[in-house]
């Protein structure tokens, strides 16, 4: 098979934002533009060599209709087509591999990677029924009805959190030993004046919803919980009976990220360092049984690891997608990767979890990572809502 590329430098992640705060107010589509259109041309990257578009995201947003076309045609791309893509929690690692198959298969020579979200203010929808009594419809709220009840599994994503606690027979104290591991690992990414997060994040004007006048910019990450051992165990579990306090699971938030994916040629060509070559090697999917979400991890990156023709011996850094702590304990035990050797410098349970491009910062900051070791096989692998997880392995090298 033959791999795709991602030209060093040529990616950027908004920082992440709470809940209902900064820019809970924006249109996440045309943020995305924005912020793309702003990140491209600080790389001075040639806008007029992208032949491919992919649009990640999962909460409607006026215009999501016409999706990729809509967004494009904003940053002056309106001859780049493309499809919008929707999978949950696995969006991001989804876009990776449709982008990488097309470049692979010589379909495409430059494709644009857009995932933007925004949990707050989601869409309430409405479903007409005449048939029903009085003609009344359903009404959905897109994104609390869906975290709390699966319509399949009849569970809620709390639920699955629980299920692989018990499988694994992981107590609340083993969550929160985690929880202040991966906290402690974000506090290095805020070193030295946020020194790693400035490799690959922007900063993101903060307008009127109208896009017209600027009030502010988010610079960094809004809504980190500040977090100790001490206040981890005043929490107690949500559920009575369970384990899983709001201390063990990450939050909702809103922001966006991009990325190139391309030849090896052309990476080398736009790449920020020509030194710097990044391989994307394979990927993988897998379905757990129901409610059991954080369990997927693992053996969808056993399948990537598998189509990359590696093993998990041949990684030297893992990044996850983990709402949840269980995930990465699950993860440690099922494939005995160290769980101290995981999610250096942040993670989604940290920094949230705007679903879309939760993925691809990840990406990102795992690719930096290497790239401060000197190279090296880099795994990512994240769950997503019916069970099911992603995964992709990439090589940094010269």
């Amino acid at each position: 098979m033959a791999h795709a590329f991602i030209p060093y430098g040529q990616y950027w992640s908004t920082p992440f934002a709470k809940w209902q705060g900064s820019i809970a107010h924006l249109n996440s589509l045309k943020l995305v533009a924005n912020s793309a259109t702003q990140a491209l041309a600080a790389r001075h990257f040639p806008l007029e060599q992208i032949d491919l578009g992919l649009l990640g995201h999962t909460n409607p947003q006026l215009g999501s209709f016409y999706g990729l076309p809509y967004v494009t045609g904003m940053m002056g791309l309106d001859r780049v087509p493309g499809p919008s893509v929707q999978q949950a929690c696995a969006t991001s690692a989804r876009v990776l591999q449709m982008a990488a198959a097309e470049v692979a298969g010589g379909e495409a020579k430059c494709a644009l990677l857009l995932t933007p979200d925004r949990c707050s203010n989601g869409a309430i929808v409405y479903y007409p029924d005449g048939t029903a009594p009085g003609g009344s419809g359903h009404t959905e709220r897109w994104v609390l009805d869906n975290f709390a009840h699966d319509p399949y599994a009849k569970n809620a994503m709390l639920d699955t959190a629980e299920n692989v606690a018990a499988k694994f027979s992981v107590g609340t104290a083993e969550q929160h030993e985690l929880k202040l591991a991966r906290y402690a690992q974000y506090q290095d990414a805020l070193a030295d004046d946020r020194a790693f997060q400035r490799r690959y994040m922007i900063d993101v004007p903060i307008t009127d919803a109208g896009f017209r006048k600027q009030t502010g910019v988010l610079s960094g990450d809004e809504g980190i919980f500040p977090t100790s051992a001490e206040g981890l165990a005043r929490l107690k579990p949500v559920k009575p009976g369970g384990t899983v306090t709001f201390g063990a699971q990450t939050h909702p938030a809103d922001g966006n990220a991009g990325m190139i994916v391309t030849t090896r040629d052309f990476a080398r060509e736009v790449s920020l360092d020509p030194a710097i070559v990044i391989e994307l090697l394979g990927f993988g999917q897998a379905r757990v049984e129901k409610g059991h979400m954080p369990m997927a991890v693992a053996p969808a990156s056993m399948v990537a690891l598998k189509n990359a023709g590696l093993s998990i011996r041949d990684v030297d850094a893992v990044k996850t997608h983990n709402p949840f702590a269980v995930n990465d304990i699950a993860f440690a035990r099922e494939t005995g990767f160290p769980l101290e050797k995981m999610n250096n410098y942040g993670c989604s349970l940290i920094w949230g979890h705007p679903q879309g491009p939760t993925g691809l910062r990840s990406v990102m900051e795992l690719i930096e990572e290497l790239v401060l070791k000197g190279g090296g096989v880099g795994l990512f692998g994240g769950c997503a809502a019916g069970d099911s997880g992603m995964a992709l392995v990439l090589r940094v090298g010269g």
